[in-house]
């Protein structure tokens, strides 16, 4: 059973060590994230793409690879790093193999989370992007300034995904099983971005989140 909508709610911080607004970008599973991450570097803003980092983890030499080579087995690593859809398959409908995998990828996500805001603040910058996939499910990321949602229809959000390499039916079946309900997002959003109606779009619903960047949250 999935936690009540109220549970979910992440409460800001009123205080934080940051000296620059924090938006927090999300969304579910092939909703978008990664295009409206790359669209908001279009404003000069450091983003920080999940995927990407945990593609960096997970890449030869990374820093989570050997750690999930001795939890899981050299099965899982090939040439490249880590062998995504063969490590999928090894913790797909293992909750306990996945929450492994969990306590090995998410404390080195906060680092380097860290380690960007952290430049971040050494370069003086005004607003930093956070690409958090999860920040509705897991409450982990409380401190931001506002939360922006990347919302799709859910017959284009399924088609996006089903072009995964390594996705099932099953297995989109059980990822949104475990992922808040897109109008629940939407609802505590402070910013809705439509990724199904073309970037020309979702840059105009971005280009309001620079205005609202620039003013309101913006610190002197």
């Amino acid at each position: 059973m999935k936690p009540s909508p109220s549970k979910r709610q992440p409460k800001r911080r009123p205080s934080r060590p940051w000296p620059f607004t924090i938006i927090v970008l999300t969304g579910s599973i092939a909703m978008g994230k990664s295009t409206a991450t790359a669209l908001l570097r279009r404003f000069k803003w450091p983003a920080l793409d999940a995927d990407a980092e945990v593609h960096r983890l997970y890449a030869s030499g990374g820093a989570a690879v050997g750690p999930i080579a001795q939890a899981f087995g050299d099965s899982v690593i090939g040439p490249h790093g880590v062998d995504r859809p063969t490590l999928g398959r090894a913790v797909f409908g293992n909750p306990t193999a996945l929450a492994r995998l969990e306590r090995i990828t998410h404390p080195l996500l906060v680092q380097g989370r860290h380690r960007f805001l952290l430049q971040a603040a050494l370069t003086r910058r005004r607003a930093v992007v956070l690409d958090v996939p999860l920040l509705f499910e897991t409450m982990r990321y409380r401190t931001r300034d506002m939360v922006v949602v990347v919302s799709a229809p859910g017959f284009l959000q399924r088609q996006r995904a089903m072009a995964r390499p390594g996705m099932t039916a099953e297995r989109l079946k059980s990822i949104l099983d475990r992922q808040t309900p897109d109008y629940l997002k939407r609802r505590q959003a402070d910013l809705v971005v439509p990724s199904g109606m073309g970037k020309r779009e979702a840059l105009r619903r971005l280009l309001t989140l620079r205005k609202v960047g620039s003013s309101r949250f913006s610190r002197p």
